[in-house]
């Protein structure tokens, strides 16, 4: 029953999986942008040691003070800039269902990193809609936040200690984790429940790799990109799919005879991500994301995007450091 549906979502769920956050440890890529005024750059990724130990999760603490009124940034401030040029610029994806996809009915984009966003373009303006959306590579998420060409990145963007190097992330506003996707009339409860069984993943992320980790030793079946995998389990040729939950949710989304399962078993706190020329800001966004939480407006947003995949949990506690 599964065949039915592969021509109908093929398109879709190949573009969805490019923005797949899984496998994803691309540093600053230095040799494709080059940095505008004020921007922080770094020395080539192969000239780099390690990233030392680190808290990723920890960002910098907003102002002691109240958010400043819509419409009154203080003076000097990257948010007065921001203001005097009439539109906050996004970074993101066109092509993450529920995250940040383009509606192929009106035509924008919209998911949850996109409301993180207008919800930042709210504070400043007043008004949501003062946005620029500017889609962006997977791979440019880093060196568009540190070279100024966007504001911020919100992409299903996990914070790294080796990112924290090249730019300022905010507090964490998803928890994300990797999960498997099987069929409705599956007993598995979680991946440790298909031992032997193949379950596919993209060839050389992360997501393929902690598949033949697992005490089971499910059968990891690599694919060119998660779309394939989606296909494949649309024509039984594996038993599941496993990536970060953002992913298959999508994917679920998409496929009515498919469900996700097992709690998550990896780690991959979303994080929206900035220059670090402008600590300011990262402090005011944080200050956002608090207000947020504490105002039900993150519990709103899950809702919106997420809700069919059950109630929200608790908004991602804020940690600061700084």
């Amino acid at each position: 029953m599964r065949i039915r549906a592969v021509l109908a979502v093929t398109a879709l769920a190949a573009t969805t999986a490019l923005a797949a956050c899984s496998g994803d440890t691309s540093p600053l890529d230095t040799t494709t942008s080059m940095p505008q005024q004020n921007a922080v750059t770094a020395a080539p990724p192969a000239e780099r040691a390690p990233a030392p130990a680190c808290n990723p999760r920890a960002s910098l603490r907003p102002g002691s003070s109240a958010l400043p009124a819509p419409g009154d940034m203080p003076a000097g401030s990257y948010m007065e800039t921001i203001q005097k040029r009439g539109r906050l610029v996004l970074g993101t994806s066109q092509d993450t269902l529920l995250f940040s996809s383009r509606n192929p009915f009106t035509g924008q984009i919209e998911g949850f990193d996109v409301d993180m966003g207008r919800q930042i373009a709210e504070a400043i303006f007043g008004d949501p809609t003062k946005i620029q959306i500017k889609v962006i590579g997977y791979d440019k998420r880093v060196s568009s936040a540190a070279d100024g060409s966007v504001d911020i990145v919100a992409d299903t963007m996990t914070a790294n200690c080796d990112r924290w190097r090249d730019v300022n992330f905010s507090s964490i506003y998803y928890e994300a984790g990797q999960k498997v996707l099987v069929s409705k009339n599956s007993t598995a409860k979680s991946i440790d429940d298909l031992g032997g069984k193949k379950v596919c993943s993209a060839a050389g992320s992360t997501s393929f790799e902690n598949i033949g980790k697992r005490p089971t030793k499910p059968v990891a079946v690599a694919k060119p990109a998660f779309g394939d995998c989606l296909v494949a389990f649309q024509r039984n040729e594996v038993d599941g799919i496993s990536t970060d939950d953002t992913i298959l949710a999508g994917m679920a989304a998409q496929d009515p005879y498919a469900k996700v399962i097992g709690k998550r078993f990896t780690e991959e706190p979303y994080a929206i991500a900035m220059s670090k020329a402008h600590p300011e800001f990262t402090r005011f966004v944080n200050a956002v994301l608090e207000r947020n939480r504490a105002d039900g407006t993150w519990k709103k947003t899950y809702e919106r995007w997420l809700g069919d995949f059950g109630a929200a949990p608790p908004p991602p506690t804020a940690v600061y450091d700084k």
